[in-house]
């Protein structure tokens, strides 16, 4: 198992890598566009579908959000012209991403008491449903925020920007991973992901950090900006465990293991990027409230 997750890891990770340096904003956009669709199409078994045709349906909605998206906040519009040459988010993407990162700190209540209060959501097909819309758009959205930051005056400010990202999710992943392989004793939610670990978390935590310390030294930011970096890392691994956590809630409750079988030793898609969808809406919104 570890070894198929390296060999998947190894190829998606230049694919993603490539993917942000070199294809431009719309197909960008386009190629975001067919990954929700994918994780659209998984997240059928986590409302109960249990025929291709509502799954289909699902697919279609989740996808039509997103071109609406796309139509209103192209993504070479999505920031604005101030006065002078400042620039500034449109409104509306401040708005779905402070909804998004809401919806994330309201994941904290839902994790924590599971199963206890999850009667609702649980019998309401349109409700997990509303959770598949609140995780999927926003994470469109938001990685179009950050590669079209500064675009027009430094082409790859933005790549940069998600390649922090990467950085911060990845290096909280595999932190969390060996740490808790190690060190694992103490269960972080045993009714939610059983195999989570209080010290695969502090792990994760710990590895995000050190990497956003070494990522400043080798770049030579300032004392101030490695000590928000580490802020930050602390947040967002944080914030990727809820991702985590949430589809393991949502799998446990529909009795799937996995999302799908499309990525050998990771399962689906969305098995893939559920510390994505979450960080991604709360990194991006972090960096229009304090810059970098």
């Amino acid at each position: 198992m570890l070894k198929q997750r390296i060999i998947t890891a190894a190829i998606l990770a230049p694919i993603a890598i490539a993917a942000i340096f070199y294809l431009s904003l719309p197909w960008l956009a386009a190629a975001l566009l067919i990954v929700m669709a994918i994780g659209a199409w998984e997240w059928g078994p986590l409302m109960g579908f249990d025929n291709t045709r509502r799954r289909i349906a699902f697919v279609a909605g989740i996808s039509i959000a997103i071109i609406a998206m796309w139509f209103v906040l192209p993504p070479e519009q999505i920031w604005l012209h101030e006065s002078g040459s400042n620039l500034v988010l449109n409104p509306i993407a401040i708005w779905v991403l402070g909804i998004a990162s809401m919806w994330w700190l309201f994941t904290v209540i839902l994790i924590f008491n599971y199963p206890r209060y999850s009667d609702f959501w649980a019998k309401h097909r349109s409700v997990r449903g509303l959770f598949g819309l609140f995780i999927l758009v926003p994470t469109w959205l938001a990685f179009l925020v950050l590669r079209s930051a500064e675009y027009n005056t430094d082409e790859f400010h933005g790549t940069r920007l998600l390649l922090l990202l990467f950085v911060l999710v990845w290096s909280a992943d595999i932190g969390a991973y060996f740490t808790g392989k190690r060190f694992g004793k103490r269960k972080l939610m045993p009714n939610v992901s059983p195999g989570k670990t209080l010290e695969g978390f502090f792990g994760g935590n710990i590895t995000a950090a050190i990497a956003m310390v070494i990522m400043g030294l080798i770049f030579e930011w300032q004392s101030q900006q490695i000590a928000m970096a580490v802020i930050l890392a602390l947040l967002i691994s944080t914030v990727s465990v809820l991702g985590d956590l949430t589809e393991s809630m949502l799998k446990r409750q529909a009795g799937v293991k996995d999302s799908g079988t499309i990525l050998p030793g990771h399962g689906g898609v969305l098995d893939r990027i559920d510390s994505l969808t979450a960080t991604a809406p709360v990194f991006a919104l972090c960096y229009v409230m304090f810059g970098w």
